[in-house]
């Protein structure tokens, strides 16, 4: 008994083939992004310049500027603000880190005579010898620093690899702001016919969920760096403007950024007193915890309208994946899939979410 079979709708076929084709290029655009993984960050920071820019550049074009010119005149601003930062803060570490060389030596001595005078402790009826410990961490931090930066090849190597990752980036965000009108023309073309009405709502969707999420990374710093600012103002440190600076930079890390930002502080107390270190490594600790804890989770959550667990659920994803990295972009890919979810599942089962 023959068996026949109906052949397929030209209008679905060409469906198919859209989608596969979009799959197809997905795929390959994920290969490539591997194979570069070792400069994945360059590439990341420098589409979020680009991104982050399009305000700016499209006013400007909307005044009548060329958008070439429009670009450059943005990254020049840039270039000046980033020189400023430099010329602010360099001088505070040179200055500082003059001081510590001076009173090294009677600091080593302090820090030695209190390891000395450490006596065992007890912890659940199991004798615990500090001196030991510290011992052991001192030798251990010795070879692990001798390890990785012992060495002049060591470091020019990772200055240059910096110093090429930093040019790639904003060859990268030049490149794309030039292009970005093109990017979202070109991907609209992989949609099939019938679905690019549904991407323009979630590119539109999607765009200001990013912007959100920035502006809301920008708070979070601010609030940091103008909280560390007035602490090193309490306490009496010398320039606390630029400590505050400093901290709210590196808040822009998630989650890391502000334990990094407060070295400096640290080592600036430490130029006066061990007590002014220690007591500003507690204040630090206090504006981070009390910030990433309790007013991160929120200030994000409403940003990407995400609840606050998912947000801290989803750093810990993105750490676990990619480092800090992948601290970046977890949070607005996880809003991106909310996104998505929000738009696909009522079409699919005709009911609103």
């Amino acid at each position: 008994m023959a068996v026949s079979v109906r052949p397929l709708d030209p209008k679905r076929r060409r469906r198919y083939l859209q989608i596969g084709f979009g799959i197809a290029a997905l795929f390959v655009a994920i290969v490539i992004l591997f194979l570069l993984r070792d400069f994945l960050g360059a590439f990341v920071l420098g589409a979020a310049i680009a991104f982050l820019i399009q305000p700016a550049v499209t006013r400007l074009h909307a005044a009548g500027v060329p958008r070439l010119l429009a670009i450059s005149l943005v990254f020049v601003a840039i270039i000046i603000i980033l020189a400023g930062l430099v010329l602010l803060i360099v001088p505070l570490g040179v200055s500082e880190v003059g001081q510590l060389q001076v009173q090294a030596p009677t600091l080593a001595a302090a820090a030695q005579k209190s390891l000395n005078g450490l006596q065992p402790i007890q912890v659940f009826g199991i004798d615990i010898d500090l001196k030991g410990v510290t011992a052991t961490i001192n030798s251990h931090l010795r070879e692990y620093v001798l390890g990785q930066f012992g060495n002049a090849v060591t470091l020019g190597l990772t200055a240059l690899t910096t110093v090429l990752q930093l040019l790639l980036m904003f060859i990268v965000a030049f490149l794309l702001a030039i292009e970005a009108p093109a990017v979202r023309r070109d991907l609209r073309r992989f949609v099939p016919s019938d679905y690019r009405s549904d991407f323009d709502q979630i590119w539109r969707q999607v765009r200001k969920m990013l912007y959100a999420y920035v502006r809301g990374q920008l708070i979070i710093a601010a609030l940091i760096g103008i909280c560390s600012g007035i602490a090193c103002a309490a306490i009496g440190l010398p320039d606390p403007v630029a400590l505050g600076l400093i901290a709210g930079i590196t808040a822009l890390i998630p989650y890391f950024g502000p334990f990094i930002g407060a070295v400096p502080a640290i080592l600036v107390g430490l130029s006066q007193s061990p007590g002014s270190a220690l007591l500003i490594g507690l204040l630090y600790l206090l504006i981070s915890n009390v910030i990433l804890n309790v007013v991160y989770p929120k200030i994000m959550g409403d940003a990407v309208k995400l609840p606050p667990i998912l947000v801290i659920v989803a750093l810990i994803a993105g750490f676990s994946w990619g480092g800090i990295l992948g601290m970046f972009v977890a949070v607005p890919m996880a809003a991106t899939l909310r996104i998505l979810f929000d738009h696909i599942y009522p079409r699919l089962y005709e009911r609103p979410v």
